[in-house]
């Protein structure tokens, strides 16, 4: 597969990207590359970029609502509020069974161009290869819910995984200190990768490998959000989205609330996505480069915009194609005729903002099968077209 005149993420580089099999080949100027390949895609006024690392998830709570009222001042009150407010709303939806609603929460990921999603929570038995769900870590809940958490944390059986852990995640003292005691505990200095991470100070910040910043969750939650501007300094920053429990579904919403907080530059958050996730997480993906897995995302530019502005002004409607390792996932109506070699059969067709797209696998199935348990189900797709 060839993907030619693309214009590469922040330096505009019109560029030619050649596939083979699920690894990125060559990258050359526009027009360089001369190949008898079966598929070739051409673009006009479109940026590439590496398939997004969402590295904080819950896919199966992707079916929830955003629960919660008011300001809280921790993780904990807002659990133990929800669950006594909400109790008919949860147990409605904890009816549908957990692997139609991972499943969705896989493709929640897959229409905003994410190839490679951390889940967190029990490891999932998903035999699905649509994008990347990188379950490598030794996952704990938090200092707070998870029971034997000091005894879990030091299992010497799991000293090579990095331990991926809410922490910090409050306003309070109480959030504050329990950052001190999962270090405190941390007795074989595991690799740290703490989640949210609202309350962490500089000097917590050195003992960990890494935080993950979800900034919209954190200000449903607690009207506020990490100093990732001075955590920054001390620690690799990742990007999360958390799930619809207290966010939006759609990642670029996220990422534009986060670019205009100010916090970080724009350099910074788009390394957050890809690089830096991919060094954390020790996976072949994150970079548009010769030998790396080929998660490869070309959308349309927006405004005739340049530079990143072009990468943090799309919306899943301006995705054009979603490639992850090698394989198309999803494309845009536009490029129907392009795509002759590619099996449609394996495809369903759905509309985001009334653009047609094609998607891998019975996205429409899965939305009526979780509708025979849950007819109130809301998605952001639709099957046919608006009126």
């Amino acid at each position: 597969m060839i993907l030619k005149n693309v214009k590469m993420a922040a330096t505009d580089e019109p560029v030619d990207i050649q596939v083979i099999n699920d690894k990125i080949a060559e990258i050359s100027p526009s027009g360089k590359i001369q190949t008898g390949d079966i598929l070739n895609l051409s673009f006009t006024n479109a940026i590439v970029f590496p398939g997004l690392i969402n590295s904080h998830d819950h896919l199966d709570f992707n079916l929830f609502p955003q629960l919660g009222d008011k300001v809280y001042n921790n993780y904990t009150e807002w659990g133990h509020h929800i669950h006594a407010t909400y109790k008919a709303e949860i147990e409605d939806i904890s009816k549908i069974p957990a692997l139609l609603r991972s499943q969705w929460g896989i493709y929640k990921n897959l229409l905003c161009g994410v190839t490679t999603v951390i889940n967190h929570g029990e490891r999932l038995k998903i035999e699905n290869g649509l994008i990347t769900v990188f379950e490598d870590t030794q996952c704990l809940h938090s200092v707070q819910f998870e029971k034997r958490w000091k005894i879990r944390l030091n299992n010497p059986f799991k000293i090579k995984l990095p331990v991926n852990i809410h922490v910090g995640e409050g306003d309070d003292w109480v959030s504050y200190n329990e950052i001190d005691r999962l270090t405190r505990w941390n007795l074989f200095k595991k690799k740290l990768v703490g989640v949210h991470a609202v309350a962490m100070s500089e000097e917590q910040a050195k003992k960990f490998e890494a935080v993950v910043w979800c900034p919209q969750s954190n200000f449903f939650l607690l009207n506020k959000t990490a100093r990732i501007n001075v955590l920054k300094d001390h620690t690799m920053l990742l990007f999360g989205t958390d799930s619809t429990l207290t966010s939006n579904w759609n990642i670029w919403q996220h990422l534009q609330s986060a670019r205009g907080s100010m916090l970080v530059n724009d350099d910074i958050l788009y390394r957050a996505l890809n690089q830096n996730a991919s060094k954390v997480w020790k996976l072949n993906t994150g970079e548009i480069a010769a030998g790396r897995d080929a998660d490869i995302v070309v959308a349309k530019i927006k405004d005739n915009c340049t530079g990143l502005d072009a990468f943090f002004t799309l919306d899943p409607a301006h995705l054009l194609l979603v490639v992850h390792k090698g394989n198309i996932i999803l494309f845009d109506e536009s490029l129907l005729a392009q795509v002759k070699a590619v099996d449609l059969s394996r495809f369903s067709k759905i509309y985001i903002d009334g653009i047609c797209k094609y998607v891998e696998g019975d996205l429409p199935g899965l939305i009526k099968k979780i509708r025979e348990y849950y007819p109130k189900a809301n998605f952001p797709v639709t099957t046919t077209k608006a009126a």
